[in-house]
């Protein structure tokens, strides 16, 4: 089809405005999907996806819609993740567009990853068409929602369209909208084939399927063309489109999207983002391409130790669908064997243990996430590390720098000092605050990536009743000043409960561990010690007392010495036991410790 009828587009919006309800209902009124294929959040393939009410990979569809004008326009919609763990992948989805919706809640207004999104879109000159959601709500606030446009994001409140994807109301204004105000793909003749990657997976019969936009130039089977950053030479096998299913296509032209099948057999070689091109007649490069790297780390381990190559073809075939996700492996005295896993962020990770679980049922164990952390050492060298396994000896460190996000709370006026609260506990520096409207505020503050990972999220759901919501974005590295807390037990160093933690809290962390460590060792014959330990000092202990055999029992009357014999016999072997015993830690004292 000629560019001047070619409209791409995306949707963005915060978690649960309805972003996937409203492609469900384009589907469905330009006739791509018929009544009886159609179900509820038809774009979110994964049963994760449809139960979370999320959308964890991007899904484009190319659709035709005859408008009002009675010209026939193909409409390319990218559905994009709305978390910010995928924030990268949703920059792709947006560069490949030339307009986006941007859908917010009637009853909720603006929040915080609504403002990031339109942020995002704005920096790559989109044109945006505000569309107010759920307006069937009897508790929907459109006047307001309106003015919050205006004041938050400055766009105009007057522009937006009223709409309830799940009733069906105000569809065709939308599509008529996208097919007006988006501007067309341009194009230039002279250039000869740039294509961008937005996503890929992996499918067994025809190995990696990427997904692409053509930006200049055609592509079709039998090309041979060039990927830039891997440096790769493929030849085309396949193109088409998808609609949502994927279909084949004789080209794909420029302004286009779709997908290309090729002689690649890992998604590695395809990096999101990239640019192909002609390997005869390269185009130049297209901009904003990135490296995607981990940002928290935590080991995986089997429950059971004859799970170990089950686990390691799991996670296996969870790469071939995921190249963000990656893995090594490695060994603990505590847990045996298992992986090292980077994951993008908190949810990348929790999604990632749950497709374990269910989708290769698989009993696994994780370990406290941790982040990279920055080593400058004494001879001016530096180190990344993420397991304290691996922080080299105090005397050759000089400092430490841990990675700080940038973190936008937005919440009810009245809960502003419980934010700030919470935010000075976990030791973030609040920046400034922005009024929203007369109901909300935004809070802004850097925060230390460390401190955010296990129960920042739900602290602020829990503080705000379910009213506050939180965006952050990566703010570099800066020093601090870290320790490594060591668990010890009957003097041995426990290596799966070692951690880097902030000096200021070292020492109510390593009494908590004790305590807990406490109630899960088992009582053994002699007494035993349990310590957290910074370097050579002890900041906490706890301690499990013997199991005591009455071993007077049996000498009845006499003198007094007789049992004071016993009982001396009794501590002379307790003594000579606690030199030479070892504490059997069990698996379920790892489990319970890990998990709480």
């Amino acid at each position: 089809m000629d560019a001047a009828h070619i409209r791409n587009f995306s949707i963005i919006a915060h978690i649960d405005h309805g972003k996937t309800t409203l492609s469900d209902r384009l589907l469905s009124k330009t006739g791509t999907v018929s009544d009886r294929e159609m179900q509820d959040q038809l774009l979110d393939s994964m049963d994760l996806e449809r139960e979370r009410g999320i959308t964890i990979k991007a899904h484009p569809v190319t659709m035709m819609y005859r408008a009002a004008d009675g010209e026939e326009y193909e409409l390319n919609l990218i559905d994009t993740p709305g978390h910010v763990d995928f924030s990268y992948e949703v920059s792709r989805s947006l560069a490949a567009c030339e307009g986006a919706l941007l859908i917010i809640d009637a009853a909720q207004g603006v929040e915080a990853q609504t403002v990031a999104n339109v942020h995002l879109a704005m920096k790559l000159n989109l044109e945006i068409i505000p569309v107010i959601n759920k307006i069937d709500l009897p508790h929907a606030d459109v006047d307001r929602v309106r003015e919050q446009l205006e004041e938050i994001l400055a766009i105009p409140g007057e522009t937006a369209i009223p709409a309830s994807a799940k009733a069906g109301l105000g569809i065709d204004e939308i599509l008529e909208a996208v097919v007006k105000f988006i501007p067309p793909p341009k194009t230039d003749p002279e250039v000869s084939l740039q294509a961008l990657s937005i996503d890929s997976y992996f499918d067994t019969y025809k190995g990696v399927i990427t997904h692409i936009r053509v930006f200049n130039g055609e592509i079709k089977a039998g090309m041979s063309c060039r990927l830039f950053h891997s440096g790769k030479t493929i030849e085309i096998k396949e193109v088409g489109s998808f609609n949502p299913k994927a279909y084949k296509r004789d080209r794909l032209t420029a302004g286009e999207t779709g997908y290309f099948t090729a002689n690649i057999k890992s998604p590695k070689d395809v990096k999101m983002g990239d640019t192909l091109t002609l390997s005869k007649k390269p185009a130049p490069e297209l901009p904003g391409f990135q490296e995607i790297h981990p940002m928290v780390f935590s080991g995986i381990y089997p429950i059971s130790t004859t799970d170990y190559e089950q686990l390691k073809v799991s996670l296996a075939k969870l790469q071939l669908n995921d190249a963000a996700f990656i893995y090594q492996a490695e060994s603990s005295v505590a847990l045996g064997f298992g992986f090292r896993c980077g994951f993008l962020g908190l949810l990348h990770m929790e999604i990632i243990q749950e497709r374990l679980r269910r989708e290769y049922n698989m009993d696994i164990i994780a370990t406290y996430p941790s982040v990279i952390y920055q080593i400058n050492q004494t001879n001016g060298t530096k180190l990344e590390i993420d397991n304290p396994a691996f922080l080299p000896d105090i005397g050759m460190i000089d400092t430490i720098e841990e990675p700080v996000v940038k973190s936008f709370v937005i919440c009810p006026n009245e809960n502003i000092g419980d934010m700030m609260g919470l935010i000075t506990e976990k030791r973030g520096m609040p920046e400034h605050t922005e009024t929203i409207d007369d109901r909300r505020v935004m809070l802004t503050s850097e925060i230390p990536l460390s401190e955010i990972l296990v129960d920042f999220h739900d602290r602020i759901k829990s503080l705000t009743r379910g009213y506050g919501s939180m965006d952050y974005e990566y703010a570099g590295y800066q020093v601090s000043d870290m320790v490594k807390l060591d668990m010890m037990v009957n003097g041995e160093a426990v290596d799966a409960f070692s951690c880097i933690v902030h000096r200021s809290k070292a020492e109510s962390r390593g009494r908590a561990l004790a305590a807990k460590l406490k109630e899960v060792i088992p009582r053994q014959q002699f007494q035993v010690a349990i310590q957290a330990a910074i370097g050579g000092k002890i900041v906490g202990r706890e301690t499990i007392r013997a199991l005591r055999k009455d071993v007077t029992t049996k000498c009845y009357g006499g003198d007094i010495t007789r049992k004071r014999k016993l009982l001396e016999k009794q501590k002379e072997g307790k003594k000579r036991m606690k030199t030479v015993g070892s504490v059997n830690i069990p698996q379920e004292a790892f489990i319970a410790v890990l998990k709480a």
